[in-house]
């Protein structure tokens, strides 16, 4: 076992050392072939599809496994960023869809090899995507979104062959292989570990890597750091080459403070999560790159149970949009470091758009406020609770304490609650609170997809407990409209019917803000909010 010094006492000269001590091979590499990542999470495990996983292990598994597809990239107000109309081949050298929609069909790459040397075959795949849809892991309800349930749908057709059968056209079904839990496995090493207990080899696969991607994992402790080699063989990037750098270290830095000295000696390369008045300490030096990019699969709100009173009055929830002082909250919350949502200007009162989410006509009008409190019969205000997760005080305790004064001026008296994450957690699950902030992000994010997973039915990411059935009617029926300009028509329609009801607030789509070496290039803004690490290099 290696050396792990106390998270207690650690400093920047002492995760210095830990990456020394802990992987001495790691330094025989020199210092511009080495990519070092700090993070407060952790990769707590290897394979994606465990229940409980992170986001960092989230993008480990993108770069130590290949999936079928992947996602292209485009510009996004001058940042680059994940492009879900575009989906390039990974491991496929090439696929079609059927003209009917039912059938999509990829062609391997014939050179493509697993990390042992062995071959990918379309057996692989079968079964790699048999354990997606079969095992109780976290990719069966994605490939749910894409139409994909039953492994009777995935078929080989020959070594290098492989059909996927749909049960009516989705335009989500593709897009679903490109998310992260599709990873294709060496199904003949995951076997030789399974057992009659655990057949798709779900423990082992949880601390062992059995993948094709651009990096081989060398060494893992869950929790606290996981090193990478790169995969000489792998040719999946654009531009068809192995990855620029030739180790990777990932690993965890509780301490904000600890993470933003490390970057700025150039002890680390690379940090997405500092808070913003660090991220705003450090641009203003010059001495590194920040890529601020707004999380456009992202949207952090405000929620009202509609189901409990009297938030399932519509007209206190829209007093309540009308006295959020939103301009102080971004500013409090986030610096003004990202995209608002609010104080938009909608001609003749209708959305200007079919995308979401979309900035809606609300703004601090505390007149209004009092006016719709009247009409919902409560003019002299009420008494409620404003929740939210303490694991994201930094900003939602300043958003709160202006969202509890600005409210008290209508006469809503407002008790801060700050819940750990277990508790939210499960106050959420059980419709228990009535009022609150969190976020929600979508990796596919269409219109439709963004209303069925957050507008509808008894789950959990229903957070308003929103029940409205031309809303349902409408989301469900454009999931399956191949038809643009009728999408658009649709997504206009929902669109209006939440600005309408006012189910929740949407605020803003918080920045990610990525803070790198100077020297260091090809940053892409991903739908897991995760770096990836193959389209990083070093100028």
């Amino acid at each position: 076992m290696y050396p792990v010094i106390s998270r207690h006492l650690i400093s920047a000269s002492a995760v210095l050392l830990s990456v020394t001590l802990i992987a001495p091979a790691a330094y025989a590499q020199s210092r511009a072939e080495t990519l070092r990542y700090v993070t407060a999470a952790t990769v707590n495990t290897l394979d994606p599809n465990i229940p409980g996983s992170t986001r960092e292990a989230f993008a480990l598994s993108m770069s130590s496994y290949d999936r079928l597809v992947s996602f292209g990239r485009k510009q996004l107000n001058g940042k680059w960023v994940f492009d879900l109309d575009t989906i390039n081949g990974e491991l496929a050298e090439s696929f079609s869809v059927s003209p009917d929609g039912l059938k999509l069909t990829f062609k391997l790459r014939p050179d493509a090899k697993f990390h042992d040397g062995s071959p990918v075959t379309a057996e692989d795949v079968k079964w790699s995507l048999d354990r997606c849809v079969t095992a109780p892991v976290l990719g069966k309800a994605q490939l749910l979104t894409g139409s994909m349930t039953s492994a009777d749908q995935f078929k080989v057709i020959d070594p290098l062959t492989f059909e996927v059968t749909l049960p009516r056209p989705d335009k989500l079904a593709l897009p679903n292989l490109a998310t992260v839990y599709p990873i294709i496995i060496n199904s003949k090493l995951a076997k030789s570990h399974a057992t009659p207990e655990d057949p798709w080899a779900l423990s082992w696969l949880k601390e062992n890597e059995a993948g094709s991607g651009a990096y081989i994992v060398e060494t893992f402790k869950p929790g606290e750091q996981a090193i990478a080699k790169r995969n000489e063989a792998w040719n999946r990037g654009s531009p068809d080459k192995p990855a620029s750098f030739k180790r990777l270290i990932i690993q965890s830095v509780p301490e904000p403070a600890t993470r933003a000295n490390l970057v700025e000696r150039g002890d680390a390369d690379l940090v997405i999560d500092l808070q913003a008045s660090d991220v705003q300490a450090l641009e203003a030096k010059g001495k590194l790159k920040v890529i601020s990019t707004p999380q456009y699969n992202a949207v952090t709100f405000i929620s009202m149970n509609n189901k409990i009173p009297p938030f399932d009055n519509v007209n206190v929830r829209r007093a309540v949009a009308a006295a959020l002082p939103y301009d102080d909250m971004f500013k409090a919350a986030l610096f003004g470091r990202g995209a608002p949502l609010f104080g938009a200007s909608w001609a003749d009162g209708k959305p200007p758009s079919g995308g979401y989410p979309i900035s809606q006509p609300v703004k601090l009008d505390l007149e209004k406020a009092r006016a719709y409190l009247k009409e919902a019969g409560v003019p002299e205000g009420f008494a409620t609770t404003f929740s939210f997760n303490v694991g994201q005080a930094s900003t939602a305790e300043p958003m709160a304490a202006l969202v509890k004064e600005s409210l008290e001026k209508i006469g809503i008296k407002v008790d801060i609650q700050k819940l750990p994450d277990a508790q939210m957690s499960t106050a959420i699950n059980e419709k228990k609170l009535p009022f609150f902030t969190e976020g929600i992000v979508a990796w596919l994010p269409s219109t439709d997809y963004f209303y069925r997973n957050f507008y509808t039915g008894n789950q959990r990411w229903n957070y308003s407990s929103t029940d409205n059935a031309e809303l349902e009617k409408i989301a469900q029926a454009a999931r399956f409209e191949l038809d643009k300009a009728k999408y658009e028509a649709e997504g206009k329609e929902l669109n209006a019917i939440h600005f309408e009801q006012m189910f929740q607030v949407p605020l803003w789509q918080p920045a990610q803000d990525a803070v790198m070496a100077a020297n260091l290039d090809g940053y892409v803004y991903q739908f897991t909010r995760q770096v990836d690490y193959r389209n990083l290099s070093r100028k």
